[in-house]
């Protein structure tokens, strides 16, 4: 298959051009598609489970009661039954991993006294209730299960809500149903679209309320979940996969070629970007795709992934390479040379970075431990892959002494004075002055 793919040089002065080609993705009508979740969501906030069972109708093709909406024990037992042992222990190893990874997160509650008779300290809290989606339906996707539920429960999240859309059928794919149960939910709905992010923000008749809601969608329930933040927290608004990969002469086009359309079939909307100082390598890597995309079942879905938002950047040495990395942020980075250690300290702003060549981004979507909920479209520059902090609160506290506050009590009056706070000068003055 012949494949026509944009190619750029001298990097650094076409890094807009790179930005533009990532942020086309989005197109243009994210007002409608904001539109659409806003009518939803009100709906659902007004009329609860009705508004759900009305839109499951519509959009998943099943004509529930409200009682059908949970997933049984009696559903989760057949769905074990159903999977291969060998999915269900590769499943369990990828759990673990996940799980030592995210036990590294958590964060701890401490108090120290500053000087005699002052105590201040910070208490770590997790939310009480989290909401969890997981795309469903035509694709089941286990390992966001294991993703987006593992950190919940390492926080020490007191009950973990999943929202999965259903099949025709009004089932939930087995290996999902695996998946949560290896995880540890606590609960799940077959719910999909912005009526599930309506239901767990909102709270219906059914579906409990949560405290956040997390974990990657489409359109409409980014749009949803974008909404609901202020009512509920959320963990970011995820647009398509990207993929960037920083490579040498050296480097084996083969892999490059293959780690390129793991991401691109993804999703048409999907980016995959090669960033090299070596030209010749370029060539390599273009006959390669030609050649593997062939033995590939998404072969139509990768080539237009790869011809409309895939991208070959030439550049002068790894020096501008890297500049060009941390300008575009993004959301996996895997530096495909024979020394990535020596780079890791320049990476400034990436989601998830892959160090050397027999590290492919599969592993970490699938295996490694870190997590696959990734910022996208260049926001890595300030936001975080999902983690035990997201599910978590802190609140800090502050103990003084008598003695204390009186040898404080001359700043804090002539600050809260200083900001024309009357008020909050007297609450300090009375007690000084007693």
């Amino acid at each position: 298959m012949k494949l026509n793919l944009k190619r750029i040089k001298d990097g650094r002065q076409n890094v807009d051009q790179v930005k533009e080609l990532l942020e086309s993705r989005s197109g243009d009508n994210l007002a409608k598609y904001r539109e659409t979740a806003a009518g939803i969501l009100k709906n659902v906030q007004k009329n609860g489970d009705l508004a759900v069972l009305e839109y499951t109708f519509r959009f998943d093709g099943v004509d529930f009661e409200a009682s059908e909406l949970e997933v049984t024990d009696a559903e989760i037992e057949a769905a074990l039954k159903e999977v291969d042992e060998d999915f269900i222990a590769a499943l369990k190893n990828a759990a673990a991993n996940i799980e030592d990874f995210h036990a590294e997160q958590k964060d701890r509650s401490w108090q120290k006294q500053k000087k005699p008779g002052i105590i201040t300290g910070q208490i770590c809290r997790p939310l009480k209730k989290a909401g969890v989606y997981v795309p469903g339906g035509r694709a089941a996707y286990p390992s966001s299960v294991l993703m987006t539920v593992i950190p919940a429960k390492v926080a020490g999240v007191e009950e973990i809500i999943m929202l999965t859309p259903p099949d025709k059928e009004g089932k939930v794919s087995p290996v999902i149903l695996a998946a949560a149960e290896i995880a540890g939910a606590d609960r799940i709905f077959k719910i999909g679209g912005a009526q599930a992010v309506a239901a767990a923000a909102y709270g219906t008749e059914t579906v409990p309320g949560v405290d956040i809601i997390v974990g990657p969608g489409n359109i409409y329930v980014s749009m949803a979940k974008e909404l609901v933040f202020g009512q509920v927290k959320i963990d970011m608004i995820a647009g398509p996969s990207e993929i960037m990969i920083m490579a040498e002469k050296e480097s084996n086009p083969a892999y490059i070629a293959a780690d390129l359309m793991s991401q691109a079939e993804h999703d048409p909307l999907a980016s995959s970007i090669l960033v090299t100082d070596a030209p010749e390598l370029i060539e390599k890597v273009e006959e390669e795709l030609e050649k593997q995309i062939e033995k590939l079942s998404k072969k139509e879905i990768i080539k237009e992934s790869l011809e409309n938002f895939g991208l070959m950047i030439e550049v002068e040495d790894q020096n501008a390479a890297m500049e060009m990395i941390n300008l575009v942020a993004p959301e996996h980075l895997e530096l495909a040379v024979k020394n990535p250690f020596e780079l890791l300290p320049a990476v400034e702003n990436a989601g998830s970075i892959f160090l050397g060549e027999y590290t492919p981004e599969p592993i970490g979507d699938y295996y490694a431990g870190p997590n696959h909920v990734l910022p996208t479209n260049s926001t890595a520059r300030f936001f975080s892959p999902l983690s035990v902090r997201d599910f978590v609160k802190y609140s800090g506290f502050i103990h003084y002494s008598k003695e204390a506050l009186k040898e404080a009590s001359d700043d804090v009056i002539c600050l809260a004075e200083g900001e024309g706070l009357d008020a909050h000068a007297n609450s300090v003055r009375i007690r000084k002055e007693d």
